[in-house]
């Protein structure tokens, strides 16, 4: 074996790996360049294997020379990846660069429902007078909507003209009792107040605002869909002065300091005495909903003593008073999903 034949051999063959990494333009490329020269079938690993056979005073030449060739090879390829390395994330960079002189798109920008404003408001009016929110199921049974609420068999109420029955094809057991099967769509937030004496002792002071479902023909003043709001205090004492001051003050901060209510007789099945209510707005009386003291029977169906027990409760319909405090003279404005209708509430 040549000595300097060998060592010239490796330098061309370190010269000509070093000019294929320069001339590679990908990470790819250049890991093929260093198979070539590294690779266990590459002229240099011959080389390296037939060191061991070669004469005593040719192994230290060619294991310098070796030796040399690989600190070279590795700095070449290890400076030439870290070029390309910095080439392909300035690249990739430079593809997702944000140009920021381009307009902006502006989002548009949400707007609450009316009917969700005026729940908002009821609800932190009642707040401050000590009422908690409690809620219910929108699909109810007949007990809770009808039945626990003094409601008898021939209630008009009842009637598939004005109440919406869910078929469910089985039969319901309210109260440990196995009655015929009579689900429906809630027709006011009543059966909210039911549960809530059901579940909790007295005293209560609840709100109850949800949405109800009733047989209506659609006008200007009706929807099959509407919000209700209803109040219920259970305690000991109260009176129907304490309702009347109840709903004078609620109405007072809703409408203004200068608002008058109006208690006018009344008959609902759950209340006695019960009475219409009305205020004055606008030059005229406009009925809010109706009220009253809550009656011994309802008491009784949910287990309280109606001599130990006293208790009011009043409902109000949303939808009337969002078009009153808006002036909206049309409620199926409410439930067009119009961005036109609802972007003027701002």
């Amino acid at each position: 074996m040549n000595a300097q034949q060998v060592t010239e051999e490796i330098a061309e063959i370190a010269a000509r790996a070093e000019k294929h990494a320069d001339a590679s333009e990908t990470l790819d490329a250049l890991r093929a360049v260093q198979g070539e020269v590294f690779g266990r079938k590459s002229r240099l690993s011959e080389i390296k294997k037939s060191l061991g056979s070669a004469p005593g005073d040719v192994k230290p030449v060619l294991g310098k020379a070796i030796g040399a060739a690989n600190k070279r090879l590795n700095s070449i390829f290890a400076h030439r990846k870290a070029e390309l390395e910095e080439q392909a994330e300035t690249e990739m960079l430079e593809a997702e660069r944000v140009d920021f002189s381009l307009p902006g798109r502006r989002h548009q920008r949400g707007r609450r429902h009316p009917v969700t404003r005026v729940i908002d408001e009821f609800c932190e009016i009642f707040f401050g007078m000590g009422y908690t929110i409690a809620e219910g199921p929108e699909v109810e049974t007949d007990f809770y909507n009808f039945g626990a609420l003094n409601m008898p068999k021939n209630h008009p109420a009842r009637s598939d003209y004005d109440t919406l029955y869910v078929d469910h094809g089985g039969a319901a057991v309210d109260h440990g009792v196995a009655r015929e099967s009579e689900v429906l769509l809630r027709t006011h937030t009543s059966p909210v107040q039911i549960r809530v004496m059901e579940s909790l002792p007295p005293p209560l002071y609840i709100l109850a605002p949800g949405r109800c479902f009733r047989q209506d023909t659609v006008d200007a003043t009706h929807f099959p869909t509407f919000h209700q709001i209803e109040g219920l205090a259970v305690d000991r004492g109260l009176t129907f002065g304490d309702l009347a001051g109840t709903l004078e003050q609620f109405t007072r901060q809703f409408l203004g300091a200068s608002a008058k209510i109006r208690l006018r007789p009344d008959f609902f099945p759950f209340t006695e005495p019960s009475a219409e209510l009305a205020t004055w707005w606008e030059g005229r009386w406009l009925e809010l909903g109706g009220c009253g003291m809550v009656d011994p029977a309802v008491f009784e169906a949910v287990g309280l003593d109606p001599e130990e027990w006293q208790g009011f409760a009043f409902g109000i319909g949303v939808e009337r008073f969002a078009m009153t405090r808006y002036g909206i003279d049309d409620i199926r404005h409410f439930y067009r999903n119009d961005l036109r209708f609802l972007e003027q509430f701002l």
